[in-house]
């Protein structure tokens, strides 16, 4: 059993790592060569390093950290979690050590709107994988934290709100085409994260009209570990009655009672929805 909890918190923390370090490709390899300042950190330290480009990028965003949580903790005391404090420094981290170790002296290509989808659907990929381990990269989000405490604004249009005065610094650092690019980044990032989300949240629910009902239950409390809802139907045709099992399972799950059913009941009647939300025991 320990070793299961060890492999899953190792796990957890390499995907934590994995998602920062995307996040920090994008900023690094996309975003800072392109004068991209689209929204959160890593936009307004873009912006900030035009002005003081004798600091290295991964500096300007360690002292905006460092800035953000000072103000952070003043307003909203410590309400961050760990994750998300070491997650926003790591963010840093990997920017400076990307910039030491292959420095960026010009864009890719002259592409700006290829670079702007990459590099966004790198970052988005980032991002949703950060959330999943219940973190974030801090940043701006401890500013729209602070708006939505005092002044009862909606977090996400606090989010935007920040984001899109980023977007408007832009316009004056680097000029109208690249601030245009900034909102659409911001844009493009909101699908990009919504559409990952759900990809990785998706869990199934399952149906099943067996008569080796009673083994399938057997199998998904002792092998799955969960629980699951029986009641009695009766056949429209037959009259006969059946047992049927309704149950909500993740998709590596999912696989595993299908490939259960297949061995057990070849003529089990099954029926699976995907589902984009279940909120609960056992769920988020």
């Amino acid at each position: 059993m320990m070793k299961k909890v060890n492999a899953k918190y190792i796990g957890n923390l390499l995907l934590l790592h994995a998602g920062v370090f995307l996040i920090a490709a994008n900023i690094h390899f996309f975003m800072a060569p392109n004068q991209f300042a689209s929204g959160g950190l890593g936009g307004l330290s873009i912006v900030l390093y035009a002005f003081f480009p004798n600091l290295s990028l991964g500096v300007v965003m360690l002292l905006l950290n460092i800035i953000l949580f000072i103000v952070g903790f003043a307003f909203l005391g410590f309400q961050f979690g760990v994750k998300t404090i070491y997650a926003s420094f790591l963010l840093t981290f990997f920017v400076w050590l990307l910039d030491y170790f292959y420095p960026m002296f010009q864009a890719f290509s002259d592409d700006l709107l290829l670079q702007l989808v990459i590099g966004t659907l790198i970052a988005g990929f980032g991002l949703v994988l950060v959330f999943n381990q219940n973190a974030s990269t801090g940043g701006m989000d401890l500013i729209a934290m602070i708006l939505n405490k005092y002044l009862a604004i909606d977090i996400g249009k606090a989010v935007l709100m920040a984001d899109c005065f980023i977007s408007l610094l832009a316009v004056f650092a680097f000029g109208i085409d690249k601030g245009l690019y900034a909102c659409f980044g911001i844009f493009l990032r909101g699908i990009v994260i919504d559409y990952f989300t759900s990809q990785f949240n998706i869990t199934k629910k399952v149906v099943v009209i067996s008569e080796h009902w009673e083994q399938i239950q057997k199998y998904i409390i002792r092998e799955l570990h969960k629980s699951a809802t029986i009641h009695t139907a009766k056949g429209a045709f037959t009259n006969n009655r059946k047992k049927v099992i309704t149950i909500i399972l993740e998709r590596k799950d999912y696989v595993k009672l299908k490939k259960y059913i297949s061995q057990i009941d070849r003529k089990a009647f099954v029926t699976v929805h995907n589902m984009n939300e279940v909120i609960g025991t056992g769920f988020r």
